[in-house]
């Protein structure tokens, strides 16, 4: 009985669909490793997005140009308008008034309800005259749209001698719509606002810290479009790091006016 025999050529037919299965393989292999690859790239640059937007957004009040510096408290002045006033002046109601820059009015409502300690304090200060002539030493434009005002010296820094706490009435969900004036603050320490404050001109989100929120103590209820043909629409001094710095319009409390 003849045994069995190879067939060389359905050997050679055979050998070569292993060889291009085996390529297949290979190459099929290739793409989905470079797929999880490309994936994981692209989460990481999300992520990447994500942390330096966030990162942004609480370094607005603690990093730069014009942010309160946080300083030890000192001791009482002897200065009258040193003390911070009792948040029983706020009378736990809503105040009204005029809010002046430059030459542009601003009607507002102070919340005396909701920041009895804020309201309080500004509004001594505008009774004692701190306000008028005071700068508003910084303006964000770009994912921030906030003026800030009322810097002892134009330059960003705080009064040692007027500092309060706690944070009042700060959003719970980080979100300040336009018109709200808050008051400025040193990172991460809540019995750090003065007399500092700050008008948000368009929504803006802005990360609680360790200590919390920003306090709202009122809005604008009229004057914003004003305030941007004439103010804020002109954007920040050039060179300002992240649009960030300075306002191109030098912007002057002419007035701050509280009934």
């Amino acid at each position: 009985m003849a045994g069995n025999r190879s067939n060389p050529k359905q050997d050679r037919v055979e050998r070569e669909r292993l060889r291009l299965y085996r390529a297949r393989q290979g190459v099929h292999e290739h793409r989905v490793a470079r797929r999880r690859r490309d994936n994981i790239i692209a989460m990481s640059v999300a992520l990447a997005v994500v942390i330096v937007a966030v990162v942004a957004q609480v370094a607005f009040f603690t990093a730069g140009p014009g942010a309160p510096e946080a300083e030890p408290v000192a001791s009482p002045s002897a200065s009258p308008d040193s003390a911070v006033p009792s948040p029983e002046l706020a009378e736990d109601r809503l105040w009204t008034g005029t809010l002046t820059l430059n030459d542009v009015e601003l009607d507002i409502e102070l919340d005396g309800r909701a920041a009895p300690q804020a309201v309080a304090a500004v509004i001594q200060g505008a009774r004692d005259g701190y306000y008028q002539g005071k700068s508003c030493h910084r303006l964000t434009n770009d994912g921030f749209f906030v003026l800030q005002c009322g810097s002892v010296d134009g330059t960003g820094a705080s009064d040692p001698s007027f500092r309060f706490g706690p944070i009042e009435n700060a959003p719970s969900d980080d979100v300040y719509p336009e018109g709200t004036i808050a008051m400025a603050r040193a990172s991460g320490d809540a019995e750090s606002n003065g007399r500092q404050f700050f008008i948000v001109y368009d929504d803006t989100t802005i990360p609680s810290d360790a200590a919390g929120g920003y306090t709202v103590l009122g809005r604008v209820t009229d004057g914003l479009e004003a305030l941007a043909s004439e103010i804020t629409d002109a954007g920040v001094v050039p060179g300002s790091a992240e649009n960030d710095g300075a306002p191109v319009v030098p912007t002057t409390i002419t007035s701050l006016d509280i009934n």
